[in-house]
C-alpha cells in the first residue's frame, strides 16, 4: 500500500501538475478577440493634422468625451502604468477619440502629459459626437458611452483592428477601467504583455523563416 502511495506521488502527481500549469500558460498566452475588425479612425482630424490609423498598430483606444479634463487623472494613470512601460515597442500607440469642439481642453491635457513623458505615441482625433456614438456602436460591446460621448474604459486593439479581451464568462473583460487600480495595474498590464509577446514571437518566427 505504501509502495503504491509513493509511486502515486513520484509519477502521477507531477503529470497532473504539469497538465494543470500547461493549461494555465496556454490560456495566458492568448487574448481572445471580442470584436473582429473594428472601423479605422483615419477619416477624422487629429490634434497635429497628421493622419491617424489603427492599421498595423497595437492600440490602446479611448473616448475622452466633451469634458476631457474630468478624465485627466485616467490618462495620467495610464501614462505611468501602461504607456511608459510599452512606448518603446515600435508599433504601440494610444489613440483617444474626442468630440469636435474639445480641442482646447485636449491641448491642455496633452501639455500636462508632455510634462511627464515623451508623448509621441499619444494621438488624439476629433469627430462629431453623433459619429463617435455611431463608431462606438460598431464595436459591439456590452458597455456604453457616457452622455458626453466619453468613457472611463479603454480598449486593446491589435494590428488587424481586432478588439481583444477576455471572453471567459467568469472573467469577461472587453475594456479596462482607467480609474480602477486593479484593472490597470493587474488585468490591463497583464493583457498588454500578452499582446506584445504575441507579436514578438511572430517577429522571431518570421526572422527564423527568412534565415532558413
Amino acid at each position: 500500500m505504501k509502495k503504491n502511495a509513493v509511486l502515486l506521488i513520484l509519477f502521477i502527481l507531477p503529470i497532473v501538475a504539469y497538465l494543470f500549469f500547461a493549461t494555465g500558460v496556454n490560456k495566458f498566452m492568448f487574448l481572445p478577440t471580442v470584436t473582429p475588425t473594428i472601423p479605422d479612425v483615419v477619416q477624422w482630424k487629429s490634434l497635429d493634422g497628421k493622419p491617424v490609423s489603427l492599421d498595423k498598430k497595437i492600440t490602446i483606444l479611448g473616448f475622452a468625451g466633451q469634458d476631457v479634463l474630468k478624465r485627466k487623472g485616467n490618462y495620467f494613470n495610464l501614462n505611468q502604468k501602461i504607456y511608459l512601460k510599452n512606448k518603446d515597442f515600435t508599433d504601440f500607440q494610444f489613440v483617444i477619440i474626442a468630440p469636435t469642439g474639445s480641442e482646447q481642453k485636449v491641448c491642455e491635457l496633452f501639455e500636462g502629459l508632455k510634462s511627464l513623458s515623451d508623448t509621441s505615441k499619444w494621438l488624439f482625433v476629433f469627430a462629431p459626437q453623433t459619429e463617435i456614438q455611431s463608431y462606438f456602436s460598431k464595436l459591439k460591446l456590452k458597455g456604453k458611452l457616457d452622455p458626453d460621448g466619453g468613457s472611463n474604459f479603454v480598449y486593446i486593439i491589435d494590428k488587424k483592428r481586432n478588439l481583444r479581451g477576455r471572453k471567459d464568462p467568469k472573467e469577461y473583460k472587453e475594456g479596462y477601467n482607467a480609474i480602477s487600480p486593479a484593472d490597470v495595474y493587474n488585468e490591463m498590464t497583464d493583457d498588454v504583455k500578452v499582446i506584445l509577446a504575441e507579436y514578438r514571437l511572430a517577429l522571431k518566427r518570421n526572422n527564423a523563416d527568412r534565415q532558413n
